[in-house]
């Protein structure tokens, strides 16, 4: 059902809806994908006010007069109903705000079938984001790439012996450990301790039988969002580099509970050219978003091995959904 986006343009109008999560992700090789509270609700919200009151695009909402303080009103469902109801209310763009799976709807309606050819899907291909949503599978793409730098990490699993899996890295404190399928900052901690790396290990694996155990990177957290090819820039091509700060435990907080602009701002155009390192990773994240044939915009994290203001930088997570909204009431 995903159409490969084309540089080919189109005269014919453009309206867009926009899916929040409302079907729930499957057991993928063991592994269930937490469910954000509202389903991205809250950031949908966001895309479908900025697009119709800042960039003058028609969109069609769940609810004819939405309410711009109330974000529950302004997505549809991604389940085959609500696609289609969208489809039904003039919807000529599906913007998949979701967690996208080869099951999903998107990939397998029947009923969608009969307006795959007038309808576009803005989003990753389903397929896509199965495989690649998976932190141990993409790592080990990454890591054959010598072009890419990226922290030292092992992949460990439920039944091995954590300490003789760790291998190099058993000596290497501070240890980070993540879910190998997560959802920003859930599940993620910085293990000072071979003793803490064994408690958070053992609550990660109630979740998943494989958990990521990754070399902790000291430095300054960027964020890198890569734009896919289009008619007017035919090549992957990075924005503006985001720095971070703010961290909790040393961890950029859930953006639900702070918002974005608490602890992100742009990187000045005069910071980016006085430090090549950040042009260097942006080049590395391009590469990652080649790497994977990306169709719509990957977010990547990155951040500096040291503290020292010119350590390089290391890729440490690739969102295939990059959308990280400041909370709704602050519109």
């Amino acid at each position: 059902m995903h159409n490969t986006p084309s540089f080919t343009s189109t005269r014919r109008k453009i309206c867009v809806a926009v899916l929040y999560q409302a079907v729930d992700t499957p057991i993928i090789n063991g592994v269930k994908k937490p469910r954000k509270p509202g389903g991205y609700q809250d950031s949908g919200a966001d895309i479908a006010y900025v697009l119709r009151e800042k960039a003058n695009v028609d969109i069609v909402t769940f609810a004819d007069s939405p309410n711009p303080q109330d974000p529950t009103w302004w997505c549809f469902p991604d389940h085959e109903d609500g696609i289609v109801s969208a489809i039904e209310k003039g919807a000529t763009h599906i913007w998949a705000n979701t967690i996208l799976f080869s099951s999903h709807p998107l990939q397998t309606s029947s009923h969608l079938s009969r307006y795959e050819d007038a309808l576009c899907i803005i989003g990753q291909p389903p397929n896509l984001v199965e495989r690649f949503d998976d932190k141990a599978i993409l790592n080990d793409i990454l890591r054959k790439q010598q072009s890419l730098t990226l922290p030292r990490a092992v992949t460990v699993s439920a039944k091995q012996n954590l300490d003789e899996a760790l291998g190099g890295l058993k000596d290497v404190f501070p240890l980070v450990a993540k879910p190998v399928r997560g959802r920003g900052s859930h599940g993620v901690k910085v293990c000072s301790t071979p003793d803490e790396l064994h408690r958070h290990t053992e609550i990660l694996f109630k979740e998943s039988p494989l958990v990521l155990a990754e070399e902790f990177l000291s430095g300054e957290e960027a964020t890198v969002t890569v734009m896919p090819p289009s008619e007017d820039k035919p090549y992957y091509w990075s924005m503006p580099i985001v720095t971070r700060f703010n961290h909790e435990d040393n961890i950029a907080p859930y953006n639900g509970t702070v918002a974005v602009v608490a602890n992100s701002r742009v990187v000045s155009a005069d910071a980016a050219s006085a430090d090549p390192e950040y042009a260097h990773i942006q080049r590395q994240c391009e590469t990652v978003a080649e790497l994977i044939k990306a169709t719509a915009p990957i977010r990547v994290d990155v951040r500096r091995f040291t503290s020292d203001p010119r350590s390089p930088f290391a890729l440490f997570d690739v969102n295939l959904k990059p959308v990280r909204p400041p909370p709704w009431h602050s519109l």
